[in-house]
């Protein structure tokens, strides 16, 4: 059963399952902090196929049959998957997914495809409209820049504001019931917002007024506050959306220090690795979330978490044409140690 909280939030009754989830991460996100985690790690960016586009493809069919054989279950098992990339038309994912043959519903919400996309399959499942759902994202850095920015053949610099798009990917199967004992409790879908920020290479600007409000909504309908939860998880505002983060809720007079980390920053060791602010895309959140995150929650070391993915909601030809970034901010909390 699903009831309505406040302006937002979606409250489910039972609270789908998590059946299993699976990481699969490049080069360079395994050298980072978080290489132990990840179930499959890659030492060549192009996963051996024949161009980038065909390799984000293959990192999303990797991180759901990774996720259907933990969980013992077939393609024919799942009754929809929710999936999107950052590529045009959600290539990534169509291609990636087509041979499951299952029910598709495509995703697009930038790098907050992960949240939404768990949102929505909750929502399948808590409802009764499904059995079982799957939500998969990804980005690969080289289809990212090639599609965004400019060919890596053109080796222009980097500004400090920028963010690193992710080569990874992340899955996650929901079921009615399950042996597993976390559980979605609650989603609040965002509303666009726009601070008026044009420079796609500050995106992390761009999302956080997203994010603050996600938030400050989500707490409003709830009458929680932050010391409720043992992580808010944003993903991936980087260290300049973060402390823009800090400052917007501050005002409202919502302090989420001690509470809060960024997928963006924990993705990477950015005094090691040379990503300036920090990670982004599709698969930056989905990966965090679907190894250390789900991983401590399995062990119990973090029992409540609110999982806020935030996407920058662009393309080439808006910023070609002078646009603004608008931002989009979806809210899960995840709840570990109950059985419904």
């Amino acid at each position: 059963m699903i009831q309505r909280i406040g302006e937002n939030t979606l409250h489910f009754e039972n609270g789908p399952c998590l059946l299993s989830w699976a990481s699969v991460a490049g080069k360079k996100e395994s050298e980072g902090p978080l290489g132990g985690y990840f179930d499959v790690c890659h030492e060549d960016t192009s996963l051996g196929d024949k161009s980038w586009e065909q390799a984000e493809s293959h990192l999303q069919d990797e991180s759901i049959n990774v996720a259907l054989q933990k969980a013992s279950l077939q393609p024919e098992d799942m009754d929809f998957i929710f999936a999107g990339d950052l590529l045009n038309q959600c290539i990534s994912s169509t291609f990636g997914l087509r041979d499951l043959q299952i029910p598709f519903l495509g995703q697009y919400g930038a790098c907050s495809t992960m949240a939404q996309a768990l949102g929505m399959a909750s929502v399948f499942v808590e409802s009764g409209a499904a059995r079982r759902a799957a939500a998969v994202t990804s980005s690969h850095f080289c289809s990212a820049e090639r599609q965004f920015r400019m060919p890596l053949e053109y080796g222009g610099q980097r500004p400090p504001t920028a963010q690193w798009t992710a080569t990874a990917s992340g899955s996650i199967l929901l079921g009615k019931e399950g042996n597993g004992s976390i559980r979605v409790r609650e989603v609040s879908f965002g509303r666009i917002t726009d601070l008026g920020i044009s420079d796609a290479n500050n995106m992390g600007a761009a999302m956080a007024p997203a994010a603050a409000s996600t938030i400050t909504g989500y707490l409003r309908d709830t009458g929680s506050s932050p010391d409720d939860f043992d992580l808010i998880l944003t993903g991936d505002l980087g260290r300049v959306g973060s402390d823009l983060l800090h400052t917007l809720l501050e005002k409202e007079n919502i302090h989420i220090e001690g509470k809060h980390n960024d997928g963006g920053l924990m993705l990477y060791d950015r005094d090691q690795q040379d990503v300036h602010a920090g990670g982004s895309g599709c698969g930056c959140s989905a990966s965090v979330l679907c190894s250390i995150i789900l991983k401590k929650m399995e062990e119990k070391k973090l029992k409540r978490v609110l999982f806020v993915a935030t996407g920058a909601l662009m393309s080439p030809t808006s910023s070609q044409q002078g646009e603004s970034i608008p931002g989009i901010a979806h809210l899960i909390f995840l709840e570990s140690g109950t059985n419904g």
